[in-house]
This record gives structure tokens, sequence and C-alpha cells, in this order.
């Protein structure tokens, strides 16, 4: 887990926006692009921030030490 609880509902509400635009043909298709900030915040994990070493949930920090 490296997503944390805020950074977690803002990608699942901004995911699900984005895919709900591009469904009712108010942006392109690009905006299926949506699933991907959906899916990182619905499995609480980020394989970018994983690669950059980036850590938004406090709770991995407590495990850790």
């Amino acid at each position: 887990m490296n997503v944390g609880s805020l950074d977690r509902w803002l990608r699942i509400v901004l995911g699900a926006l984005l895919i709900v635009l591009a469904a009712t043909e108010v942006l392109g298709a690009w905006a299926y692009i949506g699933v991907i900030p959906l899916f990182t915040g619905l499995l609480r994990w980020c394989p970018l921030y994983s690669l950059i070493g980036i850590q938004t949930c406090p709770l991995h920090e407590q495990v850790k030490k």
C-alpha cells in the first residue's frame, strides 16, 4: 500500500468522473484513461509511486518503523 486515504478518494472520484464523461461523450475516448486512477485508488497501490519512492499512506510508514 502506498496510496493514502485522501489520495485514494481523489483518484476514485476523478477516475469515475472521467469514465462517466467519456461514456456520455462529453469528453472524447481519451477520458477512459480514468480507469488508471480508479484502479490505483481501489487497490491503494500506485506503480508510479513505487518507482519514484513516494508514499502517501501513513500506515505504511508506521509499519516500516
